[in-house]
């Protein structure tokens, strides 16, 4: 078998290893092991594993993780996110689909210091769901829009997803939380003119709530002072560079644990679960990691990255077309695996044909991010609406997908904008 057939067979058997449940970051490394023996020798790629497990743990790059990880979970434990909701629920739940918008905005907030999908959605869902059951929500929007403002907590800054691309790629992860900036913030804004416009088109579907009046909207912005002071810290500290990804993070797991304590939000249980569920979360990324790297030098040793891009030159298609399929197979691998993996098994192949066709890995970083939000809400996989789903068992998860759907609307609109005018993700990185 040539070296190009043994690339292509060894992606094949991760894909077969995974459908068969197997442990993506141990897939990966087996694969990558024994595919970096076939086409060298046991030794080579007994030192090569070698290599990469330790120039990885022994210097404190991976730190970035636990850290990052440590402080969503402080703030998911602590009542943050239920201060926050509180906040966007004074301030626009009276409009039209307003507990909804409630939702998106909250779970924009939430993103900016959890970093993850999950705890976004399962936070929200656990504050948001039944206030607007007790308001006659349609069961399709109120589960709708909380599975689709999760996947927020991958795009807002600080998030998993741009650490791992940027270890994997070896791009700045600063610079790739603040391209995440505006492209959140527009699609935020696009999920909550979706709502707005559905509720207008079928009030029942998301009768708007009591108004409140001015002065306790104004006092409910205290619940917003701390996610606000943790985002500006961080990423102002990327920006100005006063911080490294790394110190960022322990400035944000330090602040938040702070905060929580000075606000006497957080508990010696609430604590400890959150030291727990760090650890189980940073093993699982940084095993992760470690397999994608060694399955990243056998796929290197294989050329199948240089032949796809050589390929690809040799097609008469104009570039756009080349990256819009791309993007469009993050959809189809969403349907089957996480965000994590998806990034691992397709980056290390993706890039060096992004890159001769003259696209910024940065921009490419959030246009695939944007795709695998797409991914998260898609049936059959759909991790957010099983995670909903799995928190409200009365609702059917067919009616969690048929809500889901109408927000595709807001996905394709920013995937268009990207397209068109990509500057719209480099134009903070490029300041800073």
């Amino acid at each position: 078998m040539s070296s190009l057939l043994s690339g292509v067979f060894g992606l094949i058997v991760v894909l077969v290893l995974l459908f068969l449940s197997m442990p993506v970051g141990l897939t990966l490394a087996l694969v990558g092991f024994a595919g970096f023996t076939y086409l060298s020798s046991l030794g080579a790629a007994g030192s090569i594993m070698g290599a990469v497990i330790y120039d990885n743990l022994h210097g404190y790059t991976l730190t970035v993780i636990p850290l990052f990880v440590l402080m969503g979970t402080v703030a998911a434990n602590s009542g943050i996110g239920k201060r926050l909701y509180n906040t966007a629920h004074k301030w626009l739940g009276h409009l039209p689909g307003g507990l909804a918008i409630s939702t998106i905005a909250g779970c924009a907030g939430f993103a900016a210091i959890s970093g993850s999908s999950f705890a976004t959605s399962a936070t929200m869902c656990k504050l948001a769901f039944p206030e607007m059951e007790r308001f006659n929500y349609k069961p399709a929007l109120a589960a709708g829009s909380i599975a689709t403002g999760g996947t927020l907590g991958i795009l807002i800054p600080p998030s998993l997803s741009f650490v791992l691309y940027g270890l994997i790629t070896g791009e700045s992860i600063g610079k790739l939380f603040l391209a995440g900036i505006i492209p959140g913030i527009i699609h935020a804004t696009l999920y909550i003119v979706v709502i707005f416009a559905w509720a207008r088109i079928d009030p029942s579907v998301g009768p708007p709530g009591p108004a409140v009046k001015l002065r306790e909207k104004f006092l409910s912005l205290s619940g917003s002072l701390e996610t606000a002071l943790l985002f500006f810290l961080v990423l102002g500290g990327l920006f100005f560079g006063f911080f490294t990804p790394t110190e960022a993070g322990a400035v944000g797991a330090a602040g938040s644990l702070l905060i929580s304590w000075s606000r006497r939000m957080i508990t010696k249980e609430h604590f400890v679960d959150s030291l727990i569920e760090s650890v189980r979360i940073s093993a699982m990324v940084i095993i992760l990691i470690l397999g994608a790297m060694i399955f990243a030098k056998f796929i290197t040793l294989s050329h199948l990255p240089t032949e796809l891009a050589n390929w690809i030159a040799s097609l008469a298609l104009p570039p756009v077309a080349v990256v819009a399929v791309m993007l469009l197979s993050y959809i189809v691998l969403g349907c089957i695996m996480d965000t994590l993996a998806m990034i691992i098994l397709t980056v290390p192949i993706y890039l060096p044909v992004i890159t001769a066709l003259g696209y910024d890995p940065i921009w490419f970083g959030v246009a695939i991010v944007v795709m695998m939000e797409i991914g998260m809400i898609t049936p059959p996989m759909g991790v957010n609406v099983w995670i909903i789903s799995g928190m409200i068992k009365h609702v059917p998860m067919e009616t969690i997908f048929k809500g889901v759907l109408v927000f595709l609307i807001a996905d394709i609109t920013l995937v268009i904008i990207l397209l068109v005018f990509p500057q719209i993700a480099l134009f903070i990185p490029r300041l800073m």
